[in-house]
């Protein structure tokens, strides 16, 4: 399969995602959650490990696609010698069961289309059996079932374990199929009028954009990465998931493939952040009650990652039968990570809580509790070693970002019990724990030298997450060493333009094969940082490349190769919008900075 991980669009229904080629192809689609076993999985194998093809019969990839304004509704178009025709994809907002919706219609001529579904459950494990109930074809292995219309009937049959279609389309003709899974064990779910449910997404999605009160350059970006972020949220319970798939390779052909389907708390301030800033009040609520709900309990056994519900346990297991994009193997389901510490998080935690409340979010009785004890466990856990941000797993060091997000974790609790009278707390000891870190920080952490921060005490290594030091509050931006460590981060780790997260070329910190893009989240920090030292044109600059690697549909991968000019990672990935929202805000929003 020669796809880009950038010819995909995304579609939704805010508890699980589909990717759609520029083929007509869904490649991807989980059911019934984010994290669910795939029944099209050919994203990350073979033709034989399930996807779903509609297109004009002989036609490769399409003439044009585009969502309709403001929505997550996706229209693909072929232009024929026959004629042409638009598929129409959506997934509307589930009331029972999650249904996938694609509509045909002849936009002129008349066109023969083929449609061709390979259903295998269990990332293409497994083959279900195949019956006829009334007007469906109907899909059974173990715990999943999937029913499949059409609306008229079309000719359909069965033929290489794939359920094939037939039809033809003139001007204005439409025909609508409709997917619907649903447990084994239960009974078919309502059906769903297809063109109702086409009719009401459109209405619901733009209702749902117009909320945004951002309106400066880029808008039409800003919106699409709000529309995203909402499209990985996990409705029931409000959390956000990295990216709806796993294993897309950070370096084609390499190793480094992991699980993106859950919540990370890394992302918690910036997504706090990005929705608050642009209007997203009950979004923002719901991620900050999901956050509180992931982490209560033991301060010490907080992880970095939940799944969508708040599960703890996510064990990580290979997929051998399943080749890899581009051959980049292996696939991995589940995450090794959520075992490591990182310090860093309960910065992030601390930082969230205190965002939600200044900006007017209702409290919880437990809340402060909460972040009282955690305090009080980072008072002897903050000199630890840790794995740091980007989880390496090359052993634990003293990372010096961990150390500056444990310092915002103490300042965060110092701020809200001086603005916060009726709080109780340890205000003297917590001060004393700030003033400990940032003294610690700035003289082990620091290479007086080369006038910049470093990746860990000791190092020469840098790490473009210090480019968030002068955000977060630990020194002011014209101090001398925020310029110095903004200029040797964009000197030592720019990559094509752009920016890496650490070097993986001469480093053994992350244990891993070296080889990895340019990282789309630190290129934004970095257009923040310049603008935040008074070099806003380029980080104006920057920001317009940033922005122009989006695909057609206005989607981000994790990362960006800029030699072979192609992206990298799972995707669609809410770190890299969220840096789109947050750096237009900044640049747009704000025009102090020089």
């Amino acid at each position: 399969m020669n796809a880009r991980i950038e010819d995909y669009a995304l579609i939704g229904d805010q508890q699980t995602a589909a990717l759609v080629g520029k083929d007509g192809s869904i490649d991807w689609l989980c059911l019934p959650r984010f994290d669910s076993g795939a029944c099209f999985a050919r994203l990350v194998g073979g033709e034989d490990h399930g996807y779903w093809r509609i297109a004009p019969a002989g036609a490769s990839t399409c003439t044009r696609r585009a969502y309709r304004p403001d929505t997550l509704v996706l229209d693909t178009e072929w232009e024929t010698a026959e004629g042409t025709v638009r598929v129409t994809d959506l997934m509307p907002q589930r009331e029972h069961a999650p249904d996938l919706v694609r509509i045909v219609e002849g936009v002129s001529g008349r066109v023969p289309v083929h449609s061709t579904l390979r259903l295998r459950f269990d990332y293409g494990s497994i083959v279900p059996w195949m019956r006829r109930s009334d007007d469906h074809r109907v899909a059974v292995a173990g715990p999943d079932s999937a029913w499949l219309r059409s609306e008229p009937a079309v000719h359909t049959w069965g033929e290489d374990y794939a359920t094939h279609s037939e039809f033809t389309v003139t001007e204005g003709e439409r025909v609508a199929f409709v997917l619907t899974w649903h447990p084994s064990h239960e009974k078919r779910p309502p059906l769903i009028d297809p063109y109702e449910a086409l009719e009401s997404s459109v209405t619901d999605w733009r209702r749902w954009a117009r909320q945004c009160r951002y309106d400066g350059p880029y808008r039409d970006e800003v919106v699409r990465s709000l529309i995203t972020l909402k499209a990985l949220t996990y409705a029931p319970t409000g959390g956000i998931v990295a990216a709806a798939t796993t294993s897309l390779p950070e370096k084609a052909g390499g190793v480094r493939n992991w699980d993106y389907r859950y919540c990370w708390l890394r992302d918690s301030t910036l997504t706090l952040g990005a929705l608050l800033t642009a209007g997203f009040h009950e979004e923002a609520e719901a991620w900050r009650n999901w956050l509180l709900r992931a982490v209560a309990g033991d301060p010490a056994d907080l992880q970095i990652m939940y799944g969508v519900a708040g599960e703890r346990r996510l064990p990580e297991t290979e997929l051998p039968w399943l080749p890899g994009f581009a051959g980049s193997s292996p696939v991995r389901i589940g995450n090794g990570a959520v075992d490591q510490l990182q310090l860093d998080v309960y910065g992030e935690v601390m930082d969230s809580l205190s965002l939600a409340r200044a900006s007017g979010l209702p409290t919880r009785p437990h809340m402060w509790a909460m972040q009282r004890s955690m305090m009080e466990f980072l008072k002897s856990a903050w000199r630890q070693p840790d794995e740091g941000l980007w989880e390496v797993r090359g052993g634990r060091r003293q990372f010096v970002y961990s150390k500056v997000m444990v310092w915002v974790a103490a300042d965060r609790a110092v701020r809200t019990l001086e603005e916060h009278e009726e709080l109780r707390g340890d205000l003297e000891g917590w001060r004393t724990l700030r003033d400990e870190v940032h003294r610690e920080v700035c003289e082990k952490g620091f290479d007086p030298e080369r006038n910049t921060f470093t990746q860990y005490y000791g190092s020469r290594e840098l790490d473009a997450a210090l480019l968030l030091i002068p955000r977060v509050g630990f020194l002011p931006p014209d101090d001398p060493r925020v310029v110095g460590t903004v200029d040797a981060i964009r000197d030592d780790l720019g990559h094509g333009g752009f920016l890496r997260r650490y070097d993986t070329e001469d480093s053994v910190i992350d244990g891993l094969p070296s080889g990895e893009g340019a990282f789309l989240a630190c290129s934004f920090w970095l257009a923040d940082a310049l603008h935040m030292t008074g070099r806003t044109k380029e980080a104006r600059e920057l920001f317009d490349r940033l922005a122009g690697l989006c695909n057609d549909v206005g989607l981000l991968s994790e990362e960006y190769d800029p030699v072979d000019g192609r992206q990298l990672g799972n995707y669609p990935q809410a770190f890299s919008h969220i840096g789109l929202v947050n750096t237009a805000l900044t640049l747009y929003g704000d025009q102090e900075a020089g």
